[in-house]
């Protein structure tokens, strides 16, 4: 019996840690090395309870539940506000749409990183995830309000840096 819960569990972390790493890159701004450790600790908590764990309705979206707090509680800590230097390396660099202009994606991830922790975390749930308001609310552990009015304030601080107009940003 334990051989396939670890088998089960193997096989989860395979087939999801791809899209926990994207996410991570996105709250972490870009942080590659950050990302990897945010997956990591994500993983190994999942592991620890994947007896039940496995049992409930979606275990993935448990799984980028857990990222996201494992993410606030890294901001939490002092060390937290160290910050890589120099350019952002383009290949193997973070993840990005199909397509998608390198200039874009750097200029995109520097605006995110000037976000408060929780208001990226914030905005990876709803726009990146595509959760909804309670989806997220339950994930952060805070109200629904408390997540419409900080994405509303997110969005908005995002539009200011980035001078409202992405479009300026994407050459089109």
């Amino acid at each position: 019996m334990r051989q396939g819960r670890r088998d089960g569990f193997r096989e989860f972390a395979a087939g999801r840690s791809g899209h926990l790493y994207r996410s991570a890159c996105l709250l972490a701004s870009g942080d590659t090395h950050l990302a990897e450790d945010l997956v990591q600790e994500t993983l190994g908590r999942m592991y620890l309870l994947w007896g039940r764990i496995s049992r409930v309705d979606n275990p993935a979206a448990y799984a980028q539940t857990v990222l996201v707090r494992v993410f606030l509680t890294h901001q939490r800590r002092r060390s937290a506000g160290e910050r890589p230097v120099g350019e952002f390396p383009e290949p193997g660099g973070p993840p990005t749409v199909s397509g998608a202009d390198p200039a874009l994606r750097l200029t995109l991830l520097e605006a995110l990183g000037r976000l408060a922790p929780k208001d990226r975390a914030v905005l990876v749930l709803r726009y990146w995830e595509d959760r909804s308001v309670e989806e997220t609310a339950d994930a952060m552990k805070v109200s629904s309000a408390a997540v419409r009015t900080r994405s509303s304030r997110a969005l908005t601080r995002l539009r200011e840096q980035l001078g409202g107009n992405l479009a300026e940003f994407a050459g089109h």
